[in-house]
């Protein structure tokens, strides 16, 4: 008799664990293929960025985590079905409490959203010379959040990426040649054949200074005391500042071997004697 009985009580609990058993299986194969399939799409969107030069590293690689811990969301939200926990309540409940986080960080997510369009279109990349929220500097890193800047006095500048879009970028860098625009004067009584030939000789024996295009070297305004001549030498970016704090010493003192004055602001007094 108690052997039926304990017949009994096999045959009534045996359905409810092979369902248990096949459940717990089944959610260990969801895990591993969606586990496998989260890392295959991981890799893919990263490889889109390998694949093209003007695409950035750091941005596909955001994407591609999005898109792992979305799939690996739908795969816990399985897991959790085939125990048949209800998944409706739980959805709502990250839906709200993803709302909040939102709210609670506004200011994190415009700036994730400002590094989001500057890695896509890409307006300066690490090693460019930019000048951007009012400061300037070499950029050393961007990523999603901040863009960080070296300044020649050796600062770090991290500044979030909202103040920067949507405001004035100037990269000094995008363009292999650079023009480097100055200004001279010189007295009305001297000759401007004559300075234009002292400049133009400073210039064409810099090392930095390019021939092709030619210097650009021409009066610009007919100042109160003077005539201003504009000087645009071109060079190199990378000696862009070389070529910027060199020149105007070289061209002053070529200026002063020639005799040409170079004015600077003074005042004329003239007294009248009432006696006579």
């Amino acid at each position: 008799m108690q052997e039926l009985i304990d017949k009994l009580d096999i045959n009534q609990y045996l359905p409810a664990a092979l369902d248990w058993a096949t459940n717990i299986l089944l959610a260990l194969v969801i895990l591993v293929v969606g586990f496998w399939i989260a890392g295959k799409a991981y890799k893919s969107v990263v490889r889109i960025s390998a694949s093209y030069d003007q695409l950035d590293d750091t941005l596909f690689k955001f994407f591609g985590s999005v898109v792992r811990y979305t799939i690996l969301a739908f795969v816990g939200i399985a897991v959790l079905n085939r125990f048949g926990v209800q998944t409706a309540s739980i959805i709502a409940l990250l839906g709200a409490a993803g709302l909040a986080v939102g709210l609670a960080l506004q200011g994190t997510l415009s700036n994730l959203a400002a590094g989001v369009m500057l890695l896509i279109f890409r307006p300066y990349k690490v090693g460019d010379f930019i000048d951007a929220a009012g400061k300037f500097g070499n950029v050393t890193e961007v990523d999603m959040f901040t863009t960080i800047l070296q300044t020649f006095d050796n600062q770090q500048i991290i500044i979030p990426n909202s103040q920067i879009w949507g405001q004035q970028i100037t990269n000094h860098s995008h363009h292999p040649v650079r023009g480097v625009d100055m200004h001279f004067g010189i007295a009305y009584n001297e000759s401007i054949d004559e300075a234009r030939k002292v400049i133009d000789s400073v210039l064409a024996k810099h090392p930095h200074v390019l021939a092709d295009p030619a210097p650009f070297v021409e009066v610009e305004t007919l100042n109160n005391s003077s005539v201003d001549f504009l000087v645009r030498p071109f060079c190199e970016g990378e000696h862009y500042f070389s070529v910027l704090y060199s020149v105007p010493e070289q061209i002053k003192k070529a200026l002063d071997e020639a005799g040409i004055e170079i004015p600077y602001p003074h005042r004329k007094v003239i007294l009248v004697n009432e006696k006579e």
